[in-house]
């Protein structure tokens, strides 16, 4: 089973407290086996012959072994929980790194909301299965052992009952177990996307209530919601009639006992103590069998999400560095396509990129325009190897992207993504984030480059405002300002501006366009410039100026040259440029 390989992995480190455990507990189960003898000792030789010293005698030891018991217990609990913890904190620190670890596309097929359930509901019910297995395992296999033998020994006229019931709840937990496995698998499918809808809202709120479509959104989750309901209910159905079925067939055996017991006590065969003792055995044997039924539900629980957890441990990350990768030192700052064609391996998809090929030289400033789903932003991803190209060459100063240290590479390109993300935290610690050791001059000097100071120093608490979650208490355009002051504090030889000046008034672009440029032309407050800039632009206006211009139309380049080469040249580029300057607003990506 794929939980018993997940709990030996991880549980390694609390090998002791795993031993210790069942031994206390084995204390507890001991003590708690003798308590019927005491009763019947009480009955059988204190009441029936009146010997109050027998009855107090006996009654003192069994308060004796109740306390050794309780001791046992309680530490077994202690014990269990401490291991417990640490393996379900061991457990979750090892699936974070390894989510880590992942590529984007790994990343964009398990989900965020699979992952989400992975780290918590998963973990969860794998933490649930092990404390019940240190508790229970122990417990109820003994108890279940012990009582019987010792309802046998007490009673061994009887002891036909419990070998007639045993095997039929026997059949019944199989049964259970065949049936609740596949169902729980798909209840924590259907919670995926729960979390997906409800991590989805809550980051979009603020369109939901400017679009009025909270009834809408209602509705989505109270689909998914029932959803999940409905598969939980099944399985919960399934569920609940083991203990039902377990009751009965303890019933029918207390039944069977009083019947039989009655005419061996009335035989002279039985006596009155050994029937009691009889019942109070057979009643912890079925009662031990209906916590080993809990116990196999909650594995059938853990061994589908240790399934889903097991998804991600084997999973390998698509873009993984060579034996031999090659470090770097220093970038000039060439990037060059040739004849590259990308997908995002789905199904039935056609390429998103088809035979690119251009080349930016170090200290060019290169612009890319195109519609929404032309592959912009695609592309700029395979340059710090985000994804590797499905055919064709993605190289940096002629080496080819994929022979490099990825680290080595993407510490050498400022990227500041299309959709800002912004940490808890102060600006500071958002800003100096890919440079955690950079200087307080350094980092305001990063700030002014992305006409980000001003507004800074105007907050009541400056670089030390604390942001909310996203970045929440800033408008749109301040956080794209926060993102390339972090992009350009690491000092890179890249820089890839993935449409990150949209939120932003054109003046203000401008003047972080003139901050760029004065910085590759000079050593600007210790900041050193890129080399090469890389511009998803929305705006034409921001990027007239570029070296060069490239434009896509379905994942391909049709147009390549200045802004004046294209007005002369290129259609599109003039139905674009035309449109903006009436006024229009150009599609972006």
């Amino acid at each position: 089973m794929k939980s018993t390989r997940l709990l030996a992995k991880f549980l390694h480190p609390y090998r002791h407290l795993v031993v210790i455990a069942p031994l206390l507990m084995l204390l507890e189960v001991m003590m708690d086996l003798m308590q019927p003898r005491m009763v019947q000792r009480i009955v059988d030789e204190g009441i029936a012959r009146l010997d109050l010293g027998v009855v107090v005698q006996t009654g003192l030891l069994m308060v004796a072994l109740a306390l050794i018991g309780a001791c046992g217990g309680i530490s077994n609990g202690i014990a269990a929980e401490t291991a417990v913890q640490g393996f379900g904190a061991d457990l979750r620190e090892a699936l974070f790194r390894k989510i880590q670890s992942l590529s984007f596309g790994n990343l964009d097929r398990l989900g965020t909301g699979h992952l989400i359930t992975n780290l918590t509901n998963d973990v969860a019910q794998l933490q649930e299965a092990l404390l019940m297995l240190l508790r229970i395992l122990v417990r109820a296999p003994l108890l279940l052992l012990g009582s019987l033998v010792m309802a046998i020994v007490t009673g061994p006229q009887l002891a036909f009952i419990p070998l007639i019931l045993l095997p039929m709840e026997l059949l019944a937990m199989v049964w259970v177990i065949r049936r609740t496995t596949p169902l729980y698998t798909l209840v924590q499918e259907r919670l995926d996307g729960l979390n997906k809808v409800v991590q989805e809202n809550l980051a979009g709120i603020r369109v939901v209530k400017s679009f009025v479509r909270a009834p809408h959104e209602e509705a989505r989750f109270g689909r998914v919601n029932d959803d999940l309901m409905m598969r939980a209910i099944q399985a919960a159905r399934t569920v609940a009639a083991m203990p039902s079925f377990l009751l009965l067939t303890m019933n029918l055996g207390i039944i069977g006992v009083l019947w039989f017991g009655g005419w061996f006590v009335k035989g002279g065969s039985m006596r009155l103590g050994q029937i009691i003792a009889f019942v109070d055995y057979l009643l912890t044997t079925l009662f031990s069998l209906m916590m080993v039924s809990q116990l196999v539900v909650q594995l059938a629980r853990a061994e589908a999400s240790a399934q889903r957890l097991q998804e991600v441990f084997l999973a390998e990350p698509e873009v993984v560095d060579r034996p031999d990768a090659r470090p770097i030192e220093r970038l000039q700052g060439q990037i060059a396509f040739e004849n590259v064609t990308f997908g995002y391996g789905r199904k039935d998809e056609a390429p998103v990129l088809k035979e690119i090929t251009f080349r930016v030289e170090p200290g060019q400033t290169v612009a890319i325009l195109g519609s929404t789903g032309a592959g912009k932003s695609s592309l700029a991803g395979l340059i710090p190897r985000f994804y590797d190209a499905t055919a064709g060459r993605v190289s940096v100063d002629g080496m080819d992207v994929r022979e490099l240290s990825q680290a080595d590479l993407r510490r050498k390109i400022g990227f500041v993504l299309q959709e800002t993300v912004l940490f808890s935290g102060t600006i500071r610690d958002n800003i100096r984030y890919g440079r955690p050791e950079a200087t307080d001059e350094e980092v305001i000097a990063a700030a002014k480059l992305a006409q980000a100071h001003d507004f800074i120093m105007a907050l009541p608490d400056g670089y030390d405002t604390v942001l909310g979650q996203r970045g929440v208490n800033l408008s749109g355009g301040q956080k794209q300002r926060i993102a390339i002051a972090r992009a350009l504090l690491v000092n890179p030889t890249i820089l890839i501006l993935d449409d990150s000046t949209s939120a932003v008034d054109m003046e203000t672009e401008a003047r972080i366009w003139r901050a760029l440029t004065s910085l590759r032309q000079q050593n600007t407050n210790g900041m050193a410039a890129p080399r090469t800039c890389l511009v998803i632009a929305q705006r034409i206006g921001s990027v007239m100026s570029a070296d060069k211009i490239l434009v896509l139309e379905d994942g391909r380049i049709v147009a390549e040259g200045t802004h004046e080469e294209l007005l002369a040249s290129s259609p599109l580029y003039r139905a674009i440029y035309r449109s903006q300057l009436d006024g229009g607003v150009m599609e972006h990506a």
